[in-house]
C-alpha cells in the first residue's frame, strides 16, 4: 500500500466519523415536512442494512441533473443499495421513492464530479480527492473508486421533487 493510499484511506475515516456526529442533527432539520434552506443541497436516504435489517436515515448532498440527482457516495450506506431497487428518499420536505444506480467507473465518476462541483462548489469539501481549487486528482480518485466510492444516481418515481 502507497503512502498516497494510506493517506486517502485516513483521510476517509476521519471524515466519517465527524459526519457521524454532524448527521445527527443534520437528519431532524432534513426530515422536516417543508423545506429548508439546508434541503437545496441535502435530503435524507432512508435505507435497510442488509445484514442488520435496521432503517438507517442517512443525509447526503445531492445536484439536480435534469430528472435524476447525483449524490457522490463516500461512505458505507451506498453498499447497501440495491441497484435499481426502491429507496425512500426526502428532497426539500418532500418524500419520494428513488431508484438509486451507483456509478463507479472512474471515467463517468469523475465527469459527474466536474457536473456536480460546477452546481455546488462546496462539494469540494466534501470529496477527498478534490482540491481546493476545483481540480481532481486523477490518481487518488482511483484509489478512492477502489475502496467504494461512487456516483449515485437517483431516478426519482413520479419525477423530481421540487
Amino acid at each position: 500500500m502507497t503512502d498516497q493510499t494510506t493517506s486517502v484511506a485516513a483521510r476517509m475515516r476521519r471524515r466519517a466519523r465527524v459526519m457521524k456526529v454532524i448527521n445527527r442533527p443534520m437528519r431532524r432539520v432534513l426530515g422536516l415536512p417543508f423545506p429548508t434552506p439546508l434541503s437545496r443541497r441535502l435530503m435524507v436516504v432512508t435505507h435497510v442494512g442488509r445484514r442488520t435489517g435496521r432503517v438507517y436515515h442517512q443525509p447526503v448532498s445531492y445536484v439536480r441533473d435534469g430528472d435524476t440527482l447525483l449524490t457522490p457516495g463516500g461512505g458505507r450506506w451506498t453498499r447497501n443499495l440495491v441497484e435499481g431497487g426502491p429507496v425512500e428518499v426526502r428532497v426539500a420536505g418532500r418524500r419520494t421513492a428513488g431508484r438509486p444506480e451507483r456509478l463507479s467507473d472512474p471515467d463517468v465518476v469523475e465527469r459527474l464530479l466536474r457536473r456536480m462541483l460546477a452546481a455546488n462548489p462546496r462539494l469540494a469539501s466534501f470529496v477527498p480527492f478534490v482540491e481546493r481549487d476545483g481540480t481532481i486528482d486523477r490518481e487518488k480518485l482511483t484509489t478512492a473508486v477502489g475502496y467504494g466510492f461512487c456516483v449515485v444516481r437517483w431516478h426519482l418515481v413520479g419525477g423530481a421533487a421540487r
